[in-house]
Formats: C-alpha cells, structure tokens, sequence
C-alpha cells in the first residue's frame, strides 16, 4: 500500500476529472454555485482578497472562487499532474499554483491574510493523523484574516460499512470502469482500494492502488476547529460530502 501521493501520481489523478461524471465546466459551475452560497456573490466587481484553495487537484474551487473575484487565488496540491490540468483551464485567471502537501502550509508566502480558504473534495481525509489535522487548521488560522471564512467538504468514513455495502462504483462507460473497495482498518483510519479497468485493442486491462484515509466524525472535526479558533458558522451537506463553514474568531 502506497502512500496518498502514490496513490495520486500512479492511479487517481490521470482519471479524477473523469471519475467526478461530469466536464471540467459543469464541475466549475456546481463548486461556484456552491461557494456563492458561502461567501456571497461580488457586488462592487471589486477584488474580494486573497484566497487559498487547500488540495486544489485540478482546479474546480480554484477557478470558481476567482469567478466570485477573488485575487489572487493560491491552489496548494501536492500533485504535480493535477496541477498541470489546472492550469491548462485557468485562462486570464489570477490563480497561482504551489506544488506542496498541506503539512507545509506554514511555508507558503503570501502577500497578504487569506480573507477565504477552503479544503474541499475530500481532501482532509487525505492527512495521515488526527493530530495532522489539528496542526492544519493552526496553520489555516494563521493564514486568515479576521473574520474570513474556511470552508471544507469531506466524506465522514466514521460508520463501518460492512459486507457488500463495503464495494463502491465510482462510474463506468462503455471504455473504463472504476471500482472503490473499502477495508475499515482501525477507528481512525479506512485502507481505500481504487481499481480501474481500461478496454484496450488487446482486451480489458486493470490498474489498482490502496491508500489510507482518515476516518473523521463532523463532530470531531467542528470540536477540532474551534479549539484552534474558529467558530461554527453553519454545517450541512453537500452532495454526499459533509460540509462544514467555519470563521476565524
């Protein structure tokens, strides 16, 4: 089993924007659409401040929270692929990309206090620890401004699936099929098995990875934010994802 950017840069990030079932665009648009539902529409036209986009991957949020204006955009992943493909869509945007894993958010310079920051798609789960978690959103908090707003999307992994129930289609067509398989390893950790199978001239061929995730109750997760300094500002859904909108006190 390999680690989260094994897993990233020999399997997932050559097939993720495909995995999501729809464009580039329409994906765009649904995380715009949801972030304006966050942090408002612009009104004067006038740039919002400083965002930063924490697990960017190929752009979705990126491109969004520059459309609601905000300047500059900082997408942080540490996967250089994903981050080519953003910036192949990014145009006249001022989106700026930082190839690093979020344990080293302390060493991004930026201009200025994030006036947003957001961790979305899944990406929490990604960190090896509940203690990495905590030390992120220290890092977060340090990066935002008063007032500003940090806003995640994950999937809780906290209830046991169990028997059958533990085999997850992720999407197939006449020319790939994409499998999920999870085995619950401990109470803080789900080993994910991703399986893809591709048809070729010579037939079906398969490719497969493992990588942990972290197993994270919302409760938790809203606890851990306000110890470091946050507070509640609303939780809900989004999609299947949990999402969780917190402000710095």
């Amino acid at each position: 089993m390999g680690s989260v950017q094994d897993h990233y840069r020999n399997l997932l990030a050559k097939h993720y924007t495909w995995m999501m079932g729809a464009s580039f665009e329409e994906k765009v648009a649904e995380q715009k659409a949801l972030l304006e539902r966050i942090v408002g529409r612009p009104e004067s036209g006038e740039p919002r401040g400083l965002a930063l986009d924490l697990g960017s991957g190929p752009g979705f949020q990126s491109i969004a929270l520059a459309q609601l204006d905000f300047s500059p955009v900082i997408a942080i992943d540490m996967n250089a692929e994903l981050l080519d493909e953003l910036r192949t869509h990014r145009g006249n945007y001022p989106i700026e990309t930082v190839e690093t894993d979020l344990a080293s958010l302390d060493e991004v310079e930026t201009a200025s206090e994030a006036t947003v920051a957001v961790c979305m798609g899944d990406t929490l789960t990604h960190l090896d620890s509940r203690d990495s978690v905590r030390r992120l959103f220290a890092a977060v908090l340090r990066k935002l401004a008063p007032r500003a707003i940090f806003a995640i999307t994950y999937r809780d992994l906290s209830v046991a699936l169990t028997g059958l129930d533990r085999f997850l289609p992720v999407r197939s067509n006449n020319e790939k099929i994409m499998t999920c398989f999870l085995e619950y390893e401990s109470e803080d950790h789900v080993v994910v098995n991703d399986i893809v199978q591709l048809r070729t001239p010579q037939g079906w061929s398969m490719e497969k990875s493992s990588y942990r995730k972290l197993r994270l109750p919302a409760d938790w997760v809203i606890e851990a934010l306000c110890n470091a300094g946050f507070r509640l500002r609303s939780r809900g859904v989004a999609g299947r994802l949990i999402l969780i909108v917190a402000e710095k006190l």
